[in-house]
């Protein structure tokens, strides 16, 4: 089987970070390809990857698999026995609705607090629809930690497409140096353990190209 990953910078790329960290931490051996984006070349390269002209794109034989949620579906597909959804049926439920509202919401968040994995100490103003996504997750991280924490230590206590993501936020409030309720704070702990999230991590601050609308903040 072939399975290539085409994704963007991994200090910016946040929805790249999602479907590499899927793959990575289930053990699925892939193939990357980095497209470095804001350049002269970055419109063209997109382009010949997928229809839509943006990363991540997955490419699974003679599949073209792009979005990050569509993504994680295809693998949880393609290896069921990886059980990157909860088993659990209600789990399960849970799983998607979260991912469903990460994929979708937390406007306020992505535009003030832009993944940017080298800008450790930063700080921007906390307007209240800021302040008002970041209590949600919280609130989610918190709801998730009481229901399967028993299970371990990541949200739905296995390692699930949950984690992937969510884990780019765990880097922007890493970044921004926000203060974790005690209760939120097991999961962004356990995904920064994470052997792959340290090499995503690494090789981010081995890159050169720097994003000017992604440097947000003091």
């Amino acid at each position: 089987m072939s399975v290539k990953l085409i994704i963007g910078n991994k200090n910016y790329s946040s929805w790249s970070l999602r479907s590499w960290l899927l793959l990575a931490e289930a053990g699925i051996e892939f193939e990357e390809q980095r497209i470095a984006l804001d350049t002269e070349t970055s419109a063209a390269e997109l382009a010949a990857a997928s229809p839509a002209c943006r990363v991540p794109v997955l490419l699974l034989d003679d599949m073209v698999v792009w979005d990050s949620l569509a993504i994680a579906e295809t693998i949880a597909e393609r290896w069921p026995e990886k059980e990157l959804w909860p088993v659990e049926e209600s789990a399960r439920a849970h799983a998607r609705s979260i991912c469903a509202e990460m994929h979708s919401g937390f406007a306020a968040l992505r535009e003030a607090m832009p993944m940017n994995c080298r800008a450790m100490g930063r700080k921007v103003p906390l307007p209240d629809e800021l302040t008002a996504d970041i209590d949600r997750v919280f609130e989610i991280w918190t709801d998730c930690h009481h229901r399967y924490s028993s299970a371990g230590r990541w949200l739905f206590g296995k390692f699930s497409i949950a984690d992937a993501m969510y884990a780019p936020v765990v880097l922007r409030f890493r970044t921004y140096g926000l203060n974790l309720p005690e209760s939120a704070s097991v999961y962004p702990a356990r995904l920064l353990e994470s052997k792959a999230m340290q090499e995503w991590l690494a090789e981010s601050e081995s890159e050169v190209e720097v994003i000017k609308g992604d440097e947000k903040g003091q």
